[in-house]
């Protein structure tokens, strides 16, 4: 493990998206799920650099990515969610690869471009609360985008999610 000198610590608005039936689709057909997800990572990779973001982080089918503006990550996150919509539109119901994602704005530590603290922490635990081909936001990303942006969101209240202590609206 790296010193802890070389973590930096910076307020950011982290991106997480993870595939849903991800397990699911690879049992069915290992193969064509590969192709897909290649191809829809590819539109979600391109949008993320359109819209001013960094990927920091992969792993199967999850992205975690930051972005310096609320806006950003949230226009990005909109467009991609109808860009996957659209490279689905051919595929039957039990084929189609739908991704759920969740913005927090949040402190994070830094290391070696790879994020860490309970603001990923709780973008993650967002992306899980929300539908597939949804969005889920926290309050704290609502507050900066909701004068700019017109878009509708629907308030879950305050939701309880797992090794998070404080419940997250």
């Amino acid at each position: 493990m790296s010193n802890l000198a070389d973590v930096s610590r910076r307020l950011v608005a982290v991106f997480a998206a993870d595939v849903e039936g991800y397990s699911r689709l690879m049992g069915a057909d290992e193969v064509g799920t590969l192709k897909g997800l290649t191809e829809r990572r590819a539109i979600l990779d391109r949008l993320i650099g359109e819209h001013r973001g960094r990927i920091a982080n992969t792993a199967g089918d999850s992205v975690l990515a930051e972005f310096g503006s609320a806006v950003d990550a949230v226009k990005c996150a909109v467009d991609a969610q109808a860009a996957l919509v659209e490279a689905n539109v051919n595929l039957p119901s039990n084929r189609c690869i739908s991704f759920r994602m969740g913005i927090h704005i949040g402190d994070v530590m830094v290391r070696g471009g790879d994020l860490f603290g309970d603001g990923v922490n709780i973008a993650a635990r967002l992306q899980a609360v929300a539908k597939p081909g949804g969005v889920c936001i926290s309050g704290a990303t609502h507050d900066q985008i909701r004068k700019v942006l017109p878009i509708t969101f629907s308030d879950l209240g305050l939701q309880h999610v797992k090794n998070i202590d404080e419940p997250i609206r």
